[in-house]
């Protein structure tokens, strides 16, 4: 039997932590980074790349680079949300004939919960590396307000992946449990969880070993990245109106644009300000466009300071769910990299009237959580008992378009409960069962999770039968629904098999395509580390070197020109010796156009930061601008 790990598989990092001992510990990536985005790239021939390797190359191949896959996940074409993020992304998104939501380049087309499964192949891989032992099991964190599609969208993921799924637990639960685990702390918890892609509270009772789930509310639409997509509309905004050229639409610029935009946030949480400097935006017949600005906290707050309001709602929600008062809130967790910038620790500490506890870092305590959740499956740890909730309300549509609710939100879980309904119409012989999720009293306003039909129900006057319809979700928050004519005892059941999920048929195909390259891809996992690197250098190159051809002298051309060609034909089948020899090729015409860069503008007008906040382009004329 293998190890059991704990992953929180994340929206834009992901992280993996194990129990060594009676101490949760994080696995670093190969490169020792103790994250991993969350980003799945394809090269030429379809060759995977993935986590940082994958990140670098979101500028250079946006077409075939896939990141924020958290936010589709489970969810339909049409659905609002998607329709928001589409105008966003830089890859495709295609609908499948029901709707669902589809991925695709070139002629591939994926399910998300195809690009899930190979990060977490690339997890499951590096740790096993770490711990020189097979990993066969993982408990995998999910945002508490994920609903049934999007849950078990991701146990088909792990399923894809080659992994057991022991438990699925929400983020804010596992984060709670670290924290309690680690400090042997009990009272009362409010953890806010604030990480790229979603937001989420929770509140947990801890006392003698038992962590009980209270309330959890939140959006899993609202996150990190939102904040980071406000400070790129406002350079692109301002870049547009100091020389007139909207770069929104070009794909490459709008990248390059938002990786500064995310390292900008970042920084803001420990600076007051911060440069954002972008060389070569864009080159028109009047010579080459930078952005070049300084962005302050104070503007970043006014940018999305309704961003952070959007979460005082869900905290009160959470509070009224539980039935406490804020004062009685011993401690206040903060867990997801959004939760280290000042303006939301300034919101939390005025609204809570007390400090903060960070002490566990907010980017690893959640997987750290799982670790010790797997632990507990696994009877390493005895004395701890978690009893977590349903963050929607379950039921079926009745007459009239109205929602019945069977088991409430905030239920603790695992749970069953059952209602007994009736017919409407005389000697009725079939009632169909639509089965709902959420808080709307209008059973159309509501998520949908599946049909099943109760048939052969014995002939009688309407009102007369007596049918009774049984819910039950077990630990990791998935459905069974069942509905029994009490008279003729005939019984139908529906394990909801999610409106957004995979088929069965499906999954095993995936499992059995992932089994077939498993070895292959192990083969390629190398030759494709060292084809990314040399993509990445070419593009990077090659983009400079167009911008600036025209002022390089002729006889300093052919050295670059020849790599260029070299390189794209060896990218055509790649061999892993000439690759490698390329790219030491190319390092050193990186550090040769550097040079030839500052030669040139040491001759000319340098491009100079300025030191106004809001001064963008060539030269250093303030604009009079709202942020």
């Amino acid at each position: 039997m293998g190890k059991t790990i704990g992953i929180d598989l994340g929206t834009t990092n992901s992280c993996v932590a194990y129990m060594e001992g009676a101490e949760a510990k994080v696995v670093p990536s190969a490169g020792g980074a103790r994250t991993t985005p969350s980003v799945v790239a394809f090269g030429n021939g379809g060759n995977r790349i993935l986590g940082h390797t994958a990140k670098r190359q979101i500028i250079t191949n946006p077409k075939k680079t896939f990141f924020s896959i958290k936010r589709l996940i489970g969810r339909k074409y049409d659905s609002p949300v998607i329709r928001e993020l589409l105008p966003k992304l830089p890859f495709e998104i295609v609908p499948a004939e029901n709707r669902d939501v589809r991925l695709k380049f070139e002629e591939t087309i994926l399910a998300p919960q195809e690009i899930s499964a190979y990060l977490l192949m690339h997890l499951k891989e590096n740790a096993e590396e770490y711990l020189d032992e097979p990993v066969d099991t993982a408990v995998i964190t999910v945002p508490a307000n994920f609903d049934d599609s999007q849950r078990q969208a991701t146990k088909d993921a792990a399923t894809i992946a080659g992994l057991k799924v022991a438990r699925i637990i929400n983020e804010p639960t596992a984060a709670c449990l670290a924290y309690g685990f680690h400090h042997k702390k009990e009272g009362k918890v409010f953890v806010y969880d604030f990480g790229g892609g979603t937001f989420d509270v929770s509140i947990l009772e801890i006392g003698e070993g038992v962590f009980k789930v209270l309330s959890t509310r939140g959006d899993s639409f609202l996150g990190g990245n939102d904040f980071d997509r406000r400070i790129v509309d406002w350079i692109l905004k301002l870049f547009q109106e100091k020389n007139g050229i909207d770069l929104s639409n070009d794909p490459f610029v709008y990248q390059r644009v938002l990786e500064v935009a995310e390292k900008a946030k970042m920084e803001l949480s420990f600076v007051q300000e911060t440069e954002i400097n972008l060389p070569y935006v864009y080159v028109d017949d009047k010579g080459p466009k930078h952005i070049v600005m300084t962005l302050t906290r104070g503007v970043l707050e006014e940018l999305t300071e309704d961003l952070v309001e959007r979460t005082v709602p869900y905290i009160q929600e959470a509070l009224d769910g539980a039935k406490i008062r804020k004062d009685e809130i011993n401690d206040v967790i903060l867990v997801g990299g959004q939760t280290r910038m000042p303006l939301i620790k300034d919101h939390l500490k005025r609204f809570f009237g007390h400090d903060l506890r960070a002490d566990i870092n907010p980017d690893e305590v959640v997987a750290m959580g799982a670790a010790v959740q797997s632990a507990i499956l696994q009877g390493e740890i005895k004395d701890i008992v978690l009893l977590d909730v349903t963050p929607l309300s379950l039921g079926i549509e009745t007459k009239g378009d109205s929602f019945t609710r069977i088991i409430p939100m905030n239920s603790t879980i695992p749970i069953k409960k059952q209602k007994t309904f009736t017919t409407v119409v005389d000697n009725q012989s079939v009632v169909k069962i639509h089965v709902l999720q959420g808080e709307r009293e209008i059973a159309s306003e509501n998520r949908s999770l599946g049909y099943f039909e109760l048939v052969d129900i014995a002939p009688a006057p309407k009102g007369m039968p007596q049918i009774i319809v049984t819910f039950e979700i077990d630990a990791d928050g998935i459905v069974q629904v069942s509905a029994k004519d009490k008279a003729s005892g005939y019984e139908q059941k529906i394990r909801i098999n999610p409106s957004s999920g995979l088929s069965s048929e499906e999954i095993r195909r995936m499992v059995a395509e992932a089994d077939k390259f498993k070895e292959n891809d192990i083969q390629k996992k190398n030759l494709n580390r060292e084809v990314s690197a040399l993509t990445t250098l070419l593009d990077s190159i090659s983009h400079s070197f167009n911008n600036l051809k025209e002022r390089i002298a002729v006889e300093k051309r052919s050295p670059f020109e020849d790599f260029f060609s070299q390189g794209r034909s060896a990218l055509e089948r790649p061999d892993l010796e000439l690759i490698k020899r390329l790219r030491t090729e190319g390092e050193m015409l990186q550090e040769k156009l550097y040079e030839i860069i500052n030669e040139i503008y040491s001759k000319g007008a340098p491009v100079q930061a300025p030191s106004d906040p809001v001064t963008i382009g060539d030269d250093t004329e303030p604009i009079e601008k709202e942020p």
